[in-house]
């Protein structure tokens, strides 16, 4: 009987782990920090970062100039 309440507990408490959110068209995860393997561009709804694969993320973010001209990029 006593054994059966240990189980009973742990399982209770297991069951009330918080549920992971997702994010990136559920390919994220909202975290802290991101793993080392992952990268992030948006933010989550919380204070968390939207943590990627780079396989999953198709556009290539683009990097400002940091040459110091003025000139731009696109064509008028």
């Amino acid at each position: 009987m006593k054994l059966l309440l240990l189980v009973l507990t742990v399982t209770l408490l297991l069951a009330q782990v918080t549920p992971v959110m997702k994010c990136w068209s559920k390919l994220g995860r909202c975290r802290t920090t991101c793993k080392q393997s992952e990268v992030f561009y948006i933010l989550c709804k919380t204070e968390f970062k939207c943590c990627v694969e780079p396989k999953n993320v198709h556009a290539k973010p683009e990097l400002p100039n940091t040459d110091g001209s003025l000139s731009s990029s696109s064509a008028v």
